[in-house]
């Protein structure tokens, strides 16, 4: 089992090496939540640090806390004990240095689609101007295949283009972290193959560093480098970390023919089934 959660990579510029950046840092994190026969603790002594540019899915059993651990990342839940930060400021509650994309998009209904990614620009960009802030968010909405839905309600959109628009106004404000909640467990097979299609394209440009929760060992291997397993709750914490060493850019075609993908996936399985 590898407990070892730090990468080791150097990176070189220049002809200097260096280690890669700690984008995320987990550190002793605890969640408690009191009930009326005691203690409920969900997350006991949990460590994990992420690096900049890194794209990390996290898997475990339903109520192992992953959920919990994200809006804790996200600054929506409170923080019991350890802590969290970003680039070595510790989150104080949410921020525009984190983006988060959730299962289902949150979008105002009434709003059309670049009036929702307007929402985020706005408040991120407060000194840019109104022409500028709307390139910005129809920028987002073109890389999503939006083009034609600027002026649609949210309302008017079917569920796997509301996901889109939720993939759009996460990226439009540019965070350091983007954290994703199962963006696509509610939707079918061949939309949640498009979408990790999108996404994957998205990010390979932006570099932004990721953390998504999925239940799908198929969409871990695809979209990480890394997997994080945590173990089952109560006081669940980090229980393996598999590097997946697949190339990229990245194609699902040359993911599925590699040689190592059918071990990287019993190795999942085999943590999952225990």
């Amino acid at each position: 089992m590898n407990t070892d959660i730090i990468h080791t990579d150097i990176i070189t510029e220049n002809g200097i090496a260096f280690p890669p950046e700690v984008m995320l840092d987990l550190k002793h994190l605890i969640k408690v939540y009191p009930t009326p026969k005691g203690d409920y603790v969900v997350l006991e002594d949990l460590n994990l640090q992420i690096m900049k540019e890194e794209f990390v899915t996290i898997i475990g059993h339903s109520g192992c806390g992953k959920t919990t651990m994200l809006s804790m990342i996200a600054g929506l839940n409170e923080i019991s004990g350890g802590s969290i930060s970003v680039l070595g400021n510790h989150i104080k509650g949410p921020g525009p240095d984190r983006g988060v994309i959730f299962q289902a998009p949150s979008l105002m209904p009434w709003m059309t689609s670049l009036q929702n990614v307007l929402l985020g620009v706005n408040q991120v960009f407060p000194h840019a101007t109104k022409a500028q802030r709307n390139d910005i968010a129809k920028y987002y909405l073109q890389k999503v295949g939006l083009e034609d839905a600027f002026n649609k309600k949210a309302s008017e959109l079917s569920q796997g283009m509301q996901q889109r628009v939720g993939i759009a106004r996460a990226f439009a404000i540019k965070p350091k972290v983007l954290l994703l909640d199962e963006p696509f467990g509610m939707l079918d097979s061949l939309t949640r193959g498009e979408l990790q299609d999108i996404l994957i394209e998205i990010w390979n440009k932006e570099k932004i560093t990721a953390v998504m929760i999925t239940h799908d060992v198929d969409e871990a291997i695809f979209l990480a480098d890394r997997v994080v397993m945590m173990t089952s709750g109560p006081k669940a914490k980090i229980g393996d970390v598999l590097n997946i060493e697949f190339e990229r850019p990245r194609t699902r075609k040359a993911v599925l023919e590699h040689d190592d993908y059918y071990k990287y996936r019993k190795h999942l399985i085999d943590f999952l089934e225990h």
